[in-house]
């Protein structure tokens, strides 16, 4: 059960960048997956996990709003966590 989060640089800039109420939600999910473990987490629906595909293949977002997306991908078989890579605002 992976209930490990680490958040690069790179996301921790984002996330700085982010609304308020996207830097609550993201904790909030931290929270969560380090209490049920992120497979539990991806089956409730309010956290919209997504797979990534094209250049994102083999990483996965979850939704902080309409606009801003956590983007993460597991690492590691020894020790597994999840490295948050980018908080950024969605683009359409």
């Amino acid at each position: 059960m992976i209930t490990r989060v680490e958040t690069t640089k790179l996301a921790k800039k984002g996330l700085a960048d982010a609304p308020v109420q996207c830097r609550r939600k993201y904790a909030a999910w931290i929270m969560e997956v380090e209490k049920h473990g992120i497979e539990e987490v991806r089956k409730r629906s309010g956290w919209n996990d997504e797979t990534l595909k094209g250049q994102r293949r083999g990483q996965r977002s979850i939704r902080l709003n309409n606009q801003w997306r956590a983007i993460y991908e597991i690492k590691g078989e020894i020790i597994e966590f999840i490295s948050v890579e980018e908080v950024t605002p969605h683009v359409y």
